[in-house]
């Protein structure tokens, strides 16, 4: 899987992504980064991509054309049109299940704006996706997109060493996943549960589904309207809202 970022700070990009289990994925092959630098692009003799809002206001805007250019250098080579993302508070807000969807895509573009926003012809011409990591505002998309690259190639095949893992843990399901526990067994007075050191699979199954329940409930009880619940869940759920 290739993802190439459109960016005037390709470098904080590389450095961001180049170290623990997306790093080693890159490393083996698994998965490639295309940074392509904006400024590369534009045909101001001055290296300049943005200009003054029509109609006024503050801030500069950044301009359509080296962001176009910017984005056929890579249509051009892979031979199509991937799917275009735009990091903006505006956008539809990210989650696993997003991530899940996005890691089947073979190619994956993102536009990472700055300033006080992206010339809107340009985002009509390219831009396929609109996608928020949360309701605030940062000084550029990079970080979005390092956020979303790094949950969408967790989702590739191959890139954790524990093929589990990605479908063991937090959300998961919908649910939040259930507390973990280490070497020793007891730990400033606090111990283990006990269920945990029964070395009976389907107990512990139980419990830890039982958890992520109880977890969810009380940390994001929002998360339960789109959750994938039995009826002994749902029974569940509501001996614990009468207690």
């Amino acid at each position: 899987m290739r993802f190439h970022i459109l960016t005037l700070f390709p470098e904080m990009v590389r450095q961001g992504l180049a170290t623990s289990i997306i790093g080693n994925a890159m490393e083996n092959g698994i998965i490639e980064l295309n940074t392509v630098n904006i400024r590369d692009y534009t045909r101001d003799r001055h290296k300049k991509v943005d200009d003054y809002p029509y109609g006024g206001g503050a801030g500069m805007v950044m301009q359509a054309q080296p962001i176009y250019d910017a984005w056929k250098s890579v249509t051009d080579s892979v031979g199509g049109r991937p799917r275009c993302i735009y990091l903006t508070p505006q956008g539809e807000l990210f989650n696993q299940n997003m991530a899940k969807s996005l890691a089947a895509e073979k190619e994956l573009i993102f536009l990472c704006g700055h300033y006080e926003g992206v010339d809107e012809r340009v985002l009509d011409e390219i831009v396929t996706d609109q996608v928020s990591i949360g309701d605030y505002v940062l000084t550029g998309g990079e970080l979005p997109a390092m956020v979303m690259v790094d949950a969408i190639a967790r989702m590739v095949p191959g890139v954790l060493t524990n093929e589990n893992s990605g479908s063991t843990e937090s959300l998961e399901g919908g649910l939040l996943e259930y507390p973990q526990y280490s070497r020793p067994a007891e730990w400033m007075g606090r111990e283990v549960p006990q269920v945990l050191l029964s070395g009976d699979h389907q107990k512990v199954e139980a419990w830890r589904h039982e958890q992520s329940i109880l977890r969810t409930l009380r940390s994001r009880p929002e998360l339960l309207e789109g959750a994938e619940l039995s009826l002994d869940d749902v029974k569940l759920i509501l001996k614990l809202l009468s207690q």
